[in-house]
């Protein structure tokens, strides 16, 4: 049976992977290696191999098989194709409806479910542990930013190609995850994708836009974990007139940043690289009334997108990532203008990354908070952010 075949290689892969790189880069190489599995074989096996890391921490003490077994039954609304793997107890419990499908497994397994996430006690107050714990078995939409100007142009390429979407707000869009728009929207230049919680960091910009709308000196920003560029190109649209300095330690992802830009129309920025995690980096300019700091982090708020990543994870790596936070911290919160605004920003629901961080900077940096927040993704099939804006007295 071909489904049995999938099923089998699924395995197959599971047990050779060591989380020693993203579970996407590890398909991409084993496919290369196994060209025997067509686009449409890959795409199948992915999908299971990606649900059984949906089940994170669970069921610890069963087979590979069984757990796979497992994740394929709660993370799809229908199995059709899989009905081989199970009895008619199951099959009588399974619905297009999860929370059905939970209820069945909790019962069967005893309370399977705080085990996928079993890190409550360190997760930020805010957080639904019980919404966010579900959200890991359901796939994340992909979230389009449409670029000023640009409404009526995407909105019409999206209906004359009759691609389903669904607006979230003014200039937000989601689409399902298997839909592909590269070839009908110009990414960057009319749209961007990103995340809706990180769309949602613009009222943190508005917030800094009233701060200095009396300022008359031109307006410096400095996004010093630029990564690939998403969240200067929403300071970009926000701002209209500034400068933009951006950094990372990655020479490939201020490459991929450049060719971003040149899409989204930004020329007037500079870039550099540089480990800003050390205090003896070089940086020509010196002179921000904005510091944008979307800090390296655990990325449990993106869990649910790169659920290898929870499956894996330790409380050892946390404690790591904090103190590189607050490396960083300390090195650009010193670059920053009296009167200037501190905007930290992780992709993390733990509180040692994130409230933590703030009491922390407010502590031994004397900033003003202004506004904190975590950005709840996990209810509309989006990432989990945390942001907090400061104002240098």
């Amino acid at each position: 049976m071909r489904f049995q075949s999938y099923f089998n290689t699924a395995i197959k892969i599971i047990q050779l992977y060591d989380a020693s790189m993203p579970l996407s880069h590890f398909l991409k190489q084993y496919f290369s290696q196994h060209k025997k599995h067509g686009s449409k074989d890959r795409k199948i096996i992915a999908h299971i191999c990606y649900n059984f890391y949906r089940l994170g921490k669970s069921f610890t003490k069963i087979s590979t098989e069984e757990k796979l077994k497992i994740a394929i039954f709660i993370c799809n609304d229908v199995i059709d194709e899989w009905l081989f793997l199970y009895d008619e107890e199951w099959l009588q419990h399974q619905s297009i409806f999860l929370e059905q499908r939970i209820t069945f497994l909790q019962k069967k397994y005893a309370c399977f479910l705080n085990d996928v996430f079993p890190f409550a006690n360190e997760a930020s107050n805010t957080l639904d542990i019980s919404a966010f714990t579900r959200s890991f078995f359901i796939q994340p939409d992909v979230f389009l930013r449409i670029r000023p100007g640009c409404t009526e142009k995407v909105i019409s390429k999206l209906k004359e190609h009759e691609i389903s979407f669904k607006s979230i707000d003014e200039d937000c869009i989601a689409l399902p995850s298997s839909i592909s728009i590269n070839s009908i929207i110009n990414i960057d230049e009319e749209v961007v994708i990103q995340d809706y919680s990180s769309q949602r960091v613009k009222a943190f910009l508005n917030i800094i836009q009233s701060q200095l709308q009396n300022s008359e000196s031109q307006i410096n920003v400095w996004d010093c974990c630029a990564g690939s560029g998403g969240k200067s190109i929403l300071a970009y649209d926000t701002f209209k007139e500034i400068n933009i300095t951006v950094s990372d330690v990655r020479t490939s992802i201020i490459q991929n940043l450049k060719q971003r830009f040149a899409a989204a129309g930004i020329k007037k920025y500079k870039s550099f690289i540089a480990d800003i995690t050390k205090a003896s980096f070089q940086i020509q300019n010196s002179n921000f009334n904005i510091v944008i700091c979307d800090a390296p982090c655990t990325g449990s708020g993106t869990w649910s997108r790169t659920p290898e990543q929870l499956y894996s994870f330790s409380n050892e790596k946390l404690n790591e990532y904090v103190l590189l936070q607050k490396k960083i911290i300390s090195n650009t919160v010193s670059l920053l203008n009296s009167n200037g605004l501190f905007l930290y920003i992780t992709c993390s629901v733990f509180k040692k990354e994130n409230e933590e961080n703030v009491d922390y900077i407010k502590n031994q940096f004397h900033l003003e908070l202004i506004k904190m927040e975590l950005l709840k993704g996990y209810q509309s099939k989006a990432d989990t952010m945390f942001a907090a804006l400061f104002k240098k007295k």
